[in-house]
């Protein structure tokens, strides 16, 4: 059964289908799409993930949610975008493993529409609000600067005493670089 987490002016966010996989891989499974996320996963990569999200829900009641369009008239309504949610950090052994982390992976032809923020936008009220966060972080790496104006945008303060090696990548994508929001600081 196909949970609503949220809904925004534009967007759906919700939980996944099993056939949001296939649709997901072939769109967000791209060279430009994981550039700063380990690049292009091969199919055991990808189910592992998929696993992880689908345990964050139900462990949690939060995950990187399904982002869906309401309505655009130049594409179908409920086309797949990409995700955007609240899970738990899961880089093991870190001083950051279990916290609340705000992320998001769209479609390149999503880029540059404002969905990004929008549907990070309302997963932060969730983790403030519904879920009660007492603060919530974000994750990228040094390169990746669209990623870090949106978590600026967001409210997100850059935290580089918070920095630190994630063991599932190599040195390009290391270290991690981290942003954080707390909970009073957040005045959506």
């Amino acid at each position: 059964m196909i949970k609503i987490a949220t809904t925004t002016e534009r967007l759906i966010l919700r939980s996944w289908r099993l056939s949001d996989r296939d649709e997901f891989v072939r769109h967000l499974n791209t060279p430009n799409v994981m550039r700063w996320l380990g690049g292009v996963q091969d199919r055991a990569t990808a189910s592992a993930a998929f696993e992880r999200i689908d345990g964050f829900e139900r462990d949690f009641g939060h995950t990187f949610w399904i982002v869906e369009r309401k309505d655009d008239r130049a594409h179908l309504a409920g086309e797949m975008l990409g995700f955007c949610g609240i899970k738990r950090v899961n880089a093991a052994g870190t001083e950051m493993a279990g916290q609340h982390e705000v992320g998001w992976r769209l479609r390149e032809d999503a880029w540059g529409h404002g969905y990004a923020k929008e549907a990070a936008t309302a997963s932060l009220a969730l983790a403030f609000g519904r879920f009660a966060a007492p603060h919530v972080v974000a994750l990228t790496v040094e390169g990746n600067d669209a990623s870090r104006r949106l978590m600026e945008r967001l409210g997100l303060s850059r935290r580089a005493d918070l920095d630190f090696t994630d063991p599932r990548f190599g040195p390009e994508l290391n270290p991690a670089i981290v942003y954080r929001i707390e909970r009073d600081e957040w005045l959506v």
